[in-house]
């Protein structure tokens, strides 16, 4: 069978998505257009709304379809206190699972020479500046606890070091409910160096 090329236009559209590879794109495309047609209709519309009308907030860079987002322009919120992630899904986890009350910073990556992210890219300028105004009195780091998001947070840590600004970092190590046996020597290793007094 010849394929349809704009079917096929569809299936490589879709694997544009994170783990969505040929066969999962090929079921998708299939069901929307066998099964789910006014699905189709509502994904569409919405992924082009979304598309131009979120952008980025001009304060902590999440995702916003305003120039300041809801979190920012938040006055009951802790203007002294910062939460530093690396992206808008971590805000979300984090405003989803705490009763954390602070404003955040979204650094949209982390440093990776590598991959071309210096401070830059990743707006640290922009945090520097927001640090200088002096509003800020506890930055809490809460980058993922890999190589390049260990050395983002130590870059920050010294960049608030400057601005006598205290730094925190979240805790990292063995999860609520897990078992030993079944953690990775990494975060058991530090879950060890990282235990506090009880």
């Amino acid at each position: 069978m010849q394929s349809e090329p704009i079917l096929h236009d569809l299936m490589q559209a879709l694997r544009c998505l994170p783990g969505v590879g040929q066969k999962s794109a090929q079921r998708m495309a299939f069901h929307l257009l066998e099964r789910d047609r006014q699905g189709a209709f509502r994904l569409a519309q919405s992924l082009a709304e979304a598309v131009d009308k979120i952008g980025n907030c001009l304060v902590c860079q999440t995702l916003s379809s305003t120039d300041e987002c809801g979190l920012c322009a938040d006055e009951r919120r802790d203007q002294q206190l910062l939460c530093i992630v690396e992206t808008p899904t971590d805000v979300m986890a984090i405003e989803g699972a705490t009763s954390f009350n602070g404003l955040y910073f979204v650094l949209n990556g982390r440093l990776s020479p590598l991959d071309g992210l210096g401070p830059a890219e990743i707006g640290l300028d922009k945090l520097a500046n927001r640090l200088a105004l002096g509003e800020i009195k506890e930055i809490i780091l809460a980058t993922n606890p890999t190589v390049e998001g260990e050395a983002t947070a130590h870059y920050i840590s010294e960049m608030a070091k400057k601005h006598s600004v205290v730094a925190t970092r979240i805790a990292h190590g063995v999860p609520f409910g897990g078992e030993l046996e079944y953690i990775d020597s990494g975060t058991l290793s530090h879950a060890f160096s990282g235990r506090s007094e009880v």
